[in-house]
């Protein structure tokens, strides 16, 4: 039996609310970077006794189309799978029913699930610090929940988990990072960008129609040069305050 840890996190909150669900699962995991585009994700093939932790952000009530495709390339076979959809602090609508149509295709078999909140990671003033202590304490609890599942092996034929099919539409936002005149074109931003939306011999372009709006250049730019649109960010905070402001707790589907 092996433990994986299979992530798709960007600006890292996905990855915080997974590191600390999965090290309190298991001792030891074995990492898959789903935003790593120079990865041949048709190599992972899993086996019955495999258990995968499999975490995703949610972008608009959807899990990133870049994510779906990576993970559709992979063989389950039989291996459990444990879903995590992390949000800011809005809703997750149907990233869940699409998280799981993905993994069953791909021959998993979804066990559990958890919806967790991470900071936003355009608008960090929603569910900033978060994951905090007691998201800890409740992601290590639910650990623990699911472990005693798995083991009195009365784990149900198939998850019942919140959404819709068919999904919801989502055409992406209009923010898109650009680049500013302190870019000193390390190519950083280049390098990890998820979905090769920013040209290695010109990282201080942004191909929009290729970008997904992940932030992930933004994150790692030593220069701070990149940004995106504060007019429409202002706007989008405005917007989105009355929903996202409330402290929602996180939730577990056995």
């Amino acid at each position: 039996m092996s433990f994986y840890n299979i992530v798709f996190s960007p600006t890292g909150g996905t990855k915080k609310v997974s590191d600390l669900f999965t090290k309190s699962f298991c001792s030891e995991s074995i990492q898959i970077d789903l935003s790593d585009r120079n990865k041949d994700f048709s190599a992972f093939l899993f086996h019955e006794k495999d258990i995968c932790i499999v975490s995703v952000p949610s972008y608009g009530g959807r899990v990133p189309a870049i994510a779906v495709s990576r993970l559709q390339q992979m063989k389950g076979n039989g291996a459990k799978a444990i879903l995590i959809v992390a949000y800011g602090n809005r809703a997750y609508e149907d990233t869940f029913t699409e998280l799981q149509d993905v993994l069953e295709d791909s021959g998993f078999f979804c066990i559990a699930a958890v919806a967790a909140i991470a900071e936003h990671s355009i608008m960090h003033q929603f569910a900033s610090g978060r994951p905090d202590l007691q998201d800890a304490k409740q992601l290590a609890n639910f650990a623990a929940s699911i472990h005693s599942k798995i083991k009195s092996e009365t784990l149900s034929a198939h998850l019942k988990l919140p959404g819709n099919r068919p999904y919801r539409e989502y055409n992406g936002v209009p923010m898109k990072p650009q680049t500013g005149k302190s870019c000193i074109q390390c190519g950083l931003c280049a390098k990890g960008c998820p979905v090769g939306a920013i040209p290695t011999d010109n990282p201080s372009k942004t191909n929009t129609e290729q970008c997904i709006s992940c932030m992930r250049c933004i994150v790692v730019c030593p220069q701070k040069a990149r940004s995106v649109n504060k007019i429409l960010l202002t706007a989008a905070g405005i917007k989105m305050k009355k929903t996202c402001s409330d402290y929602k707790q996180n939730e577990l589907f056995l």
